[in-house]
C-alpha cells in the first residue's frame, strides 16, 4: 500500500500527530486535502488592490499554521480550527491592507448574504467617496448593533478574537474550555447574520 493510500484511511487528527511525529512526507497530503477549504473561504472575502490569489496564499499561510499549532488532544476538530485559522489570517491580511490605506472597513467585505448564499456583489458599491465613507459608518453602526445584542461572555470571547487571540488562548484567559469558546463563537456569527 502506498504512502497515500495509507493517508486515506486517516482521521485528520491522526494525519496531524504523524506529520508533527516528524513525518514530513505527509504535510503535501494535508495541503491538498485542505486547498478545497482555503479556496471555499477566500471567496467570502475581497481585498481591494490585490487578486483573489493573495487570499489563497495568505490561506495556506493559516493552514500551515493550523498544521503546526494543532492539539491533539483538544475538545475542538482539526477542520474547525484550520478554518478558523485560515479565516484569521485572511482578515489579518485585509486589515493590514486597511492600516496601510487609512481607510478602515472598506477593504474587507463579505460576499455572502444573511443567509449564507453568495451574492453578485461586494458590500460596498460605490467608488464615490463620500458614499464610502457612508457606508463604513453604516458597518460600525451595525457592529455597535451586534456588541448591544451579545451576552457579556459573547462581548469578552469577541473582543479578544477580534486582538486576533486562538480559541486556546481565549479559553485560558476566560477560564472556559476551547469548546465553549467555538460554541459562544458560532452564537455570535448567528447573532451577526441575524443583524
Amino acid at each position: 500500500m502506498n504512502p497515500r493510500q495509507q493517508y486515506l484511511q486517516l482521521s485528520d487528527e491522526e494525519l496531524i500527530k504523524k506529520y508533527q511525529d516528524g513525518d514530513q512526507a505527509i504535510l503535501n497530503f494535508i495541503c491538498e486535502k485542505y486547498k478545497p477549504l482555503v479556496l471555499k473561504i477566500s471567496k467570502k472575502y475581497f481585498l481591494v488592490g490585490g487578486e483573489n490569489e493573495d487570499l489563497i496564499q495568505e490561506g495556506m499561510i493559516g493552514l500551515f499554521s493550523a498544521i503546526g499549532d494543532y492539539n491533539i488532544h483538544s475538545e475542538v476538530t482539526f477542520y474547525h480550527f484550520a478554518q478558523m485559522c485560515i479565516d484569521r489570517q485572511m482578515i489579518k491580511v485585509i486589515e493590514a491592507s486597511n492600516r496601510k490605506k487609512h481607510s478602515p472597513l472598506n477593504a474587507y467585505v463579505s460576499l455572502y448574504g444573511e443567509d449564507g448564499e453568495e451574492i453578485d456583489e461586494p458590500a460596498f458599491t460605490t467608488d464615490d467617496p463620500a458614499e464610502l465613507v457612508i457606508e463604513a459608518e453604516e458597518n460600525l453602526t451595525l457592529i455597535d448593533r451586534l456588541k448591544k445584542n451579545l451576552s457579556k461572555m459573547e462581548q469578552q470571547v469577541l473582543d479578544l478574537y477580534m486582538q486576533d487571540y486562538d480559541y486556546r488562548e481565549i479559553a485560558q484567559k476566560l477560564g472556559k474550555t476551547e469548546k465553549s469558546i467555538d460554541n459562544t463563537l458560532t452564537r455570535i456569527k448567528t447573532k451577526a447574520r441575524q443583524l
